[in-house]
């Protein structure tokens, strides 16, 4: 599939976390880093993803927040 988003990384899902109908998945990305995705339990189901998968991050700009540590 061809997407226009530019902002795009690839990464190994370490953990999932699934509250409700919501899901948590911390994604390790190069440099040692993570990120995390927040989605419906449905979508992790319909993508099929799994701790241990090689995933693409694709990041909009507009969905980027920060948080202070």
């Amino acid at each position: 599939m061809k997407i226009g988003v530019r902002n795009q990384l690839v990464g190994e899902v370490t953990k999932i976390v699934k509250d409700g109908v919501m899901t948590l998945a911390y994604v390790k990305i190069p440099a040692e880093s993570m990120m995390a995705s927040v989605f419906t339990v449905d979508s992790l189901n319909d993508l099929g993803i799994k701790e241990g998968d090689t995933v693409k991050v694709i990041v909009k700009a507009i969905n980027v927040i920060l948080m202070r540590e």
